[in-house]
């Protein structure tokens, strides 16, 4: 059971990159307090597992609604985790995420520029750096939108959790197994982002690029065994 635990695992965390997250994480919780941090880590994981769990169980059904079988699911998904594969080797897939997270942060400054006013002296309180802490009344809430989906959530985490519990159709423990790894991922996210500036710190561009594009190589050999075994499924 613990050789089929591995395999899930790895692919898990590789597309859901909790650790490739800590980035956008700071980007989009920059200048708030650590109180307001912790919920949006809090309930952008929480949301994010049950978004997962829940397509995990009906998934499968959702599909047969459509009359799509799963050969044909596990070659589409294998492909598209394969090109998420390709771009965590030529490093395009973090590139993307932090240009969309600034663009949200953009956006979000933009919005609180366009709003009613509210009074200076609350809103600038300084911290002993002189960086100025925005209130938790008037902070963003970016768990659901964008860190829950389309980030920790997306299509490319559905659809692995989706092909993973139709690669144990026929083994429940399996199958709640693969809930579990989803948790687990989540509490790793959660710990990563609490710990978001440390990360951050520690982790030197070289080796998050080695990490990633080693991870990368991982995940396309399991994207093709995808795509063979719907081939096989579908054809054989």
């Amino acid at each position: 059971m613990l050789n089929d635990l591995i395999p899930v695992f790895v692919t898990l965390f590789v597309i859901i990159d909790p650790l490739g997250l800590v980035p956008v994480f700071i980007v989009l919780t920059q200048g708030t307090s650590a109180a307001h941090r912790r919920r949006m880590a809090i309930r952008a994981c929480l949301t994010s597992f049950f978004i997962l769990a829940a397509f995990a169980l009906i998934g499968e059904g959702l599909l047969g609604v459509f009359g799509i079988h799963m050969p044909a699911f596990r070659i589409a998904g294998g492909t598209l985790l394969f090109l998420i594969a390709l771009e965590m080797l030529f490093e395009k897939r973090s590139q993307k995420r932090n240009e969309r997270a600034e663009q949200v942060h953009q956006e979000l400054e933009e919005d609180h520029e366009t709003e009613k006013p509210k009074t200076k002296t609350k809103a600038s309180a300084a911290t002993s750096n002189g960086d100025v802490t925005i209130p938790d009344d008037e902070a963003d809430d970016i768990s659901i939108f964008p860190m829950s989906i389309p980030f920790l959530s997306g299509p490319g985490a559905i659809a692995s959790v989706m092909l993973l519990m139709g690669k144990f159709e026929d083994n429940i423990a399996m199958q709640a197994s693969v809930i579990g790894v989803v948790a687990v991922v989540m509490v790793i996210a959660f710990i990563f982002f609490l710990l978001a500036n440390v990360v951050a710190k520690r982790l030197s561009p070289t080796v998050a690029t080695v990490v990633s594009r080693l991870l990368g190589m991982i995940l396309a050999a399991l994207a093709v065994q995808f795509i063979i075994d719907g081939i096989k499924q579908a054809f054989f």
